[in-house]
């Protein structure tokens, strides 16, 4: 049996994580996480990762249909969108420190507010609490009640129920806290990161414990001790991998331009392996030190990211490639105007119109 090469890899991770389009909720069930961003250029990051995995997608769906899906906005590697079950395994969580005796008052006294009205827009916590400003991680200050609010959603206290132009709207939680024990759920956490971005590099598997203290900083001990257990799977050039099971079959002929943080670009080290080039995002990079653009989008042709794409409306696209130009041969052309048709039908039909 011939070695598996960095190529197999490639298609592994591309068979891992896209699949026959489905419904929404079963598209984030089976992703297990999709990572969320501000930035609409030309689309929310989670509407662009979503695309390419739900039938019909259309930009905002899921900020459409968010407060009727078992989903919940969370963190875990980083901040985005999980499927409800497992946000319960991150539970019980603690926060970053232990609340003062009067933080603990305030926060069952906003507890109570939002439970009473059901949901409650920051603004209308302040106007009845209106506890001043406190400093938060940017260097800067917020109000002290949002900045609480958001501390007890990280506990599990309250929820986001929906948004209101872009703006976070809590409501009554309904979590159930795992049952598990610590290790259970910091095993099953771990296998769901590397089943999301798999393969996964030993170097890869460091990170993921790493970016998983922004959901579960409680289990990372636990999930250092299972991965000094884990055996890898293959070894490629020296690398050890985990998640790879078996070589997919040969890529299809299908064009996808990829949302920065899509699980196939995540891991910007393991994308460098595999395809030679490194990517970076560069929205907060100078414009004068940009090589790829404010938010170029990864260009996926077969099994090879060859170029990236930058789109500012529906009908404005341009395109850079590796080697400098597109490859000349007609699946190529057919799938790109393919692939163009979609994103042009995803960025036209808001979700309103679904």
């Amino acid at each position: 049996m011939r070695a598996v090469t960095r190529r197999d890899l490639a298609r592994a991770a591309i068979a891992n994580t896209f699949f026959a389009p489905t419904t929404l909720l079963q598209a984030v069930r089976r992703l297990g996480f999709v990572q969320a961003d501000p930035i609409r250029a030309p689309a929310r990051a989670q509407d662009l990762i979503l695309r390419h995995r739900v039938r019909d997608y259309r930009a905002g769906q899921l900020e459409a249909r968010y407060p009727a899906l078992a989903v919940e906005e969370d963190l875990f590697t980083n901040y985005g969108f999980l499927p409800r079950e497992v946000v319960a395994l991150m539970h019980p969580r603690k926060g970053k420190r232990k609340w003062t005796k009067l933080e603990t008052t305030r926060a069952d006294q906003l507890r109570e507010f939002v439970h009473q009205r059901g949901e409650a827009h920051p603004d209308e916590v302040e106007r009845a609490f209106s506890h001043g400003r406190v400093k938060n991680p940017w260097g800067g200050t917020s109000r002290a009640t949002t900045s609480l609010l958001e501390a007890m959603h990280h506990r599990g206290l309250v929820r986001i129920a929906r948004r209101e132009n872009g703006v976070r709207v809590f409501g009554r939680s309904r979590l159930s806290a795992s049952e598990l024990d610590d290790e259970t759920r910091a095993r099953t956490l771990l296998d769901l990161a590397i089943t999301l971005y798999a393969p996964v590099s030993s170097s890869g598997l460091r990170t993921l414990i790493r970016f998983l203290r922004a959901g579960a900083r409680d289990l990372q001990p636990a999930m250092r001790k299972i991965a000094r257990t884990l055996e890898p799977d293959v070894t490629v050039d020296g690398v050890s991998w985990f998640g790879f099971s078996a070589r997919p079959p040969e890529p299809e002929d299908v064009v996808r331009f990829l949302a920065p943080f899509d699980p196939l670009v995540w891991d910007r080290a393991r994308f460098e392996f595999l395809w030679g080039w490194a990517y970076r995002f560069e929205a907060y990079t100078p414009v004068s030190k940009r090589v790829r653009g404010y938010y170029a989008l990864p260009l996926l042709w077969r099994d090879e990211v060859i170029g990236w794409a930058n789109v500012t409306t529906a009908d404005h696209l341009t395109l850079g490639f590796v080697r400098g130009r597109p490859p000349r041969e007609r699946p190529f052309v057919r799938a790109l105007e393919a692939e163009v048709a979609r994103l042009r039908a995803f960025l036209k039909n808001s979700a309103s119109d679904i």
